[in-house]
């Protein structure tokens, strides 16, 4: 009888040791968000501001000057024409020429 009781537990505790689940945990899914319908418009944002004005750049030289042409040789010069006849001597009448009348003005 000395042996029959830690036999006995001894079978029990191995009987109810058999018997012991493991305890199994689910792990819920990670939700999958669904968006919703669009908001509304945001305001419109500042004017952001003007940038600064690049440098003008280098006015470039002025180029050389050409050098002047030579002159044309002068032509030579003309025969002088054979000299008229002398006229004779006037008789003492004077010619006068009256200049054209002018219109009248209106």
């Amino acid at each position: 009888m000395k042996l029959l009781i830690p036999t006995l537990s001894l079978f029990a505790a191995l009987c109810l040791s058999a018997c012991d689940k493991p305890t199994v945990v689910n792990v819920p899914a990670t939700p999958v968000a669904v968006p919703g319908p669009a908001g509304p418009t945001g305001a419109t944002g500042d004017t952001g501001a003007t940038g600064n004005t690049g440098a003008t750049g280098n006015t470039g030289n002025t180029g050389y000057t050409g050098g002047t042409g030579a002159t044309g040789a002068t032509g030579a010069t003309g025969d002088t024409g054979n000299t008229g006849a002398r006229g004779r001597p006037g008789d003492g009448t004077t010619i006068v020429v009256m200049p054209a009348a002018s219109s009248p003005s209106r």
